[in-house]
């Protein structure tokens, strides 16, 4: 009875096993089926619930193992919910009844808790939205992309054209020059009797590194036939979890099977060094010291030249396995072999190149670091090394040494916005609003701080208008620049985005507080202050005609000091205390009672979310060491951009007003702008409309009110009164962004609008004259 209940069981899952294939077969192309699997899938994953709505962590989910033979690939991740606006297009889900009314979801899937809470802090009032990751994954689950990104150059994977234009390009930069100085080494090497080993190594080199691609270099002792060997790693054999009795019957069996876990062969591992005898040898001296050195330095350039440009990092690398590898090799061990398509096997060699440029190295990551910062760090320490000893200006002009300077200040901005990311990620929300209200506008007041320090030791106001065109040049470029071309370029990708409208809204009314408050002064001081006029004049000499007055404008210096005094300085020190009181309710606003208007639930990180497989790029203390120095740094590149400014403003043909508005105030915030465009390109515009409302509201809040209490302390003479083309200009920006926010969605038209807007505005500034001050 037991047996046949057996056979009964084992025929039964044979017909479920045949069943599950084949329904999986008929609905792999079938949307309802797909948006049923979507909805599966995500149950034996891992739900990120909040305090919010705690009934849905009641949920029973299923076992992974429950669910092997339905799921194609399972993938414990963490799932972090976020709202995109009422005109979402994900589906509502079961149990999101309790989730705010007029709001969906989406599912934004992360690899680790520290990645979830990078997310969730993008989402927060007062953070600074940060892109890039903080954590490394493993090189076997990135994208095949990013692997071949990160390859040393020494696997065979496929055999592809080599005929390119980029590698064309690479003969007429590198090739030819390199192989010439081979050719030249080879004679030498040959006259010696003794290198002659090495001189038909240099021969042999000469031919490849004139085109390297489509060839490898390998160990003569190691060579194989590449083409007559079975692949290896050609295809992804599924892991098998039945028992005995449900795979005994191979016949029977299905020839395809889904599994949860695939497993990929992995690649062959590099062969076991060997002890070479080469270094005993006479002729391993001569080389040494006639060829290795020069082709040391020889290839270090080649590195350094093909690494700056980012795109030709392949040469690069081709360059640094050759010095550190292949010239090191014993000489009978070095053999070239040219591969052709039917070597389809991936193999281990020494060395492999296909290509000379890839334009996805944009992408490419040191240690976190992309490779646009990391290229730009040395430009830091020339400027400072120059610009603090070439005073007299006899390599670089002042015009040039401003210049570098302030792009300078670019990769510190970076740094610091990677700091500040990874000192949140893996702290709690206390810490994180700390550091992001400290850190996150210390780019800019390190700049504004030291030029009002320079205009008060010159004794000249003309710093202070640069500074207050600066602060106006980052509030309006901010509210129309960056939301401007962040819609343009993912509407162009995406048709219609669609965002948070509720949560727009809060940031608009506190522009509209922040716009009202730093702007109070400026309105203040029309009303009560002194009409002054540069010129009055009466032509016709009669004192009954009225006097022509020319440049007038309202003055607070001239005024009555008892109205400075008694009127407008406490309203400045009372405006100061209000803004960032303001900015504290929006914080407990935004992530404390009305935290479900951004709808982010992120689990607490226990259970089913694989742990140990990340690596965080910089520990907390390694990223606050990272910002104070980047701190130091930034300010002494702030004291070169107003030491070497001064020739500028004094000489300029363009009015002050532009450069403040322009180049002071937008170069700071460009790493922001490149991490909104990619949010926008990922369809994920409130992210980006964030990015620039942060900015504005943190320059208002916090940064002016900075400056007011710097000035209380320490008297600069800074006045929180504006210009009138500061104040329209200000005003108008935000009453235009706060119309395109009003129905939660935009296009590329919309963003279009926003930036041309924003050019006409600085067209004004353009040829707007000169503050009287400069």
């Amino acid at each position: 009875m037991s047996f046949k209940a057996s056979s009964l069981l084992s025929g039964e899952v044979d017909n479920l096993r045949k069943r599950s294939v084949a329904e999986s077969t008929e609905n792999c192309c079938d949307p309802e089926h797909h948006l049923r699997f979507t909805r599966l899938q995500t149950q034996p994953e891992r739900l990120c619930v909040g305090p919010h709505h705690p009934d849905l962590s009641t949920l029973a989910t299923p076992s992974p193992d429950g669910s092997v033979h339905h799921f194609c690939q399972f993938t414990p991740k963490c799932l972090l919910a976020i709202s995109r606006g009422a005109h979402g297009n994900s589906p509502p889900r079961q149990g999101e009844e309790g989730w705010h009314d007029g709001t969906s979801r989406t599912t934004i899937r992360v690899d680790n808790e520290v990645e979830a809470h990078r997310e969730a802090n993008n989402y927060k009032f007062g953070f600074r939205k940060w892109k890039g990751n903080v954590t490394e994954k493993p090189i076997e689950d990135r994208s095949d992309i990013d692997k071949e990104l990160h390859t040393d150059l020494s696997i065979v994977k496929h055999i592809a054209p080599v005929v390119t234009v980029g590698n064309i390009v690479y003969v007429f930069l590198f090739g030819w020059w390199i192989s010439l100085i081979y050719l030249l080494i080879c004679p030498v090497m040959f006259l010696t009797i003794l290198g002659a080993p090495y001189g038909k190594v240099c021969l042999k080199l000469a031919w490849y590194v004139i085109w390297p691609f489509g060839k490898s270099v390998q160990r003569a002792c190691h060579l194989v036939n590449i083409s007559a060997m079975k692949p290896t790693n050609c295809e992804i054999i599924p892991q098998e979890h039945e028992d005995k009795d449900l795979v005994g019957d191979k016949d029977c069996a299905p020839l395809l099977v889904s599994s949860p876990l695939p497993i990929e062969i992995p690649v062959p591992l590099p062969l076991p060094k060997k002890t070479s005898k080469s270094w005993c040898r006479f002729s391993t001296f001569l080389w040494l010291l006639l060829g290795y050195p020069v082709l040391a330095v020889v290839h270090s350039l080649a590195c350094v030249l093909s690494w700056l440009p980012v795109f030709s990092i392949p040469v690069a690398k081709m360059n640094s396995r050759i010095l550190t590898t292949v010239l090191l090799m014993a000489p009978e061990d070095i053999e070239i072999h040219a591969l052709d398509k039917t070597d389809v096997c991936e193999t281990r060699v020494v060395l492999y190149c296909y290509q000379a440029f890839n334009l996805y190295y944009y992408k490419y990551t040191v240690q976190g670091i992309n490779i646009f910062a990391l290229n730009l760090l040395p430009l830091v320490f020339m400027t400072l090394i120059v610009g603090y000893t070439d005073r007299e200006h006899k390599f670089f002009s002042a015009e040039t040494m401003f210049t570098i300077a302030i792009t300078s200040i670019i990769p510190l901005s970076y740094y610091i916005g990677m700091g500040i990311a990874c000192i949140s990620a893996q702290s709690n929300f206390a810490v994180g609003a700390v550091v992001n209200a400290t850190f996150g506008s210390i780019t800019e007041m390190t700049f504004y701080i030291t030029a009002l320090l320079r205009g008060h030791r010159a004794g000249t106001k003309c710093y202070e208008e640069i500074v207050k065109s600066a602060l106006a040049g980052t509030l309006f470029g901010c509210i129309l620049f960056i939301p401007g071309i962040c819609m343009t370029i993912g509407g162009i990708k995406h048709s219609e985005q669609r965002f948070n409208s509720r949560s727009a809204g809060v940031s608009s009314a506190l522009l509209f507080v922040s716009i009202g408050g730093v702007f109070a002064p400026t309105l203040f001081s029309k009303t009560f202050g002194n009409l002054v006029c540069e010129s009055c004049s009466n032509t016709l000499g009669n004192a009954t005609v009225p006097f022509i007055c020319t440049d007038c404008h309202y003055d607070t210096t001239t005024a009555d000091q008892h109205l400075i005094l008694s009127h407008i300085e406490p309203l400045v020190y009372t405006i100061s205390v209000l803004l960032p009181a303001s900015y504290l309710i929006g914080l407990i606003f935004t992530l404390k009672t009305h935290a479900h208007i951004y709808d982010i639930h992120v689990s607490d990180g226990h259970g089913g979310q694989p742990h140990g497989h990340h690596v965080v790029h910089w520990s907390r203390w390694r990223a606050l060491a990272v910002l104070i120095v980047a701190t130091v740094l930034m300010a002494s590149c702030a004291d070169l951009c107003t030491v070497n400014i001064e020739p500028i403003l004094s000489h300029s043909s363009i009015s002050q007003y532009f450069i403040g508005v322009t180049v002071l105030a937008m170069v700071p915030e460009l790493p922001e702008i490149v991490n909104g465009i990619q949010f926008a390109l990922q369809n994920n515009i409130s992210l980006s409309l964030e990015v620039g409302s942060c900015i504005a509201v943190q320059v208002c809040m916090i940064q002016i009110p900075l400056l007011v209490l710097f000035n209380a302390f320490y008297d600069v003479g800074f006045a929180l009164v504006f210009s009138d083309i500061h104040l329209w200009a200000s005003i108008f920006s935000v009453i235009l962004v706060n119309y395109i926010f009003m129905d939660g969605k935009c296009d590329y038209f919309q963003g279009t609008a926003l930036v041309v807007v924003y050019f006409i505005v600085l067209a004004v500034y353009f040829f707007a004259p000169s503050p009287r001050s400069c």
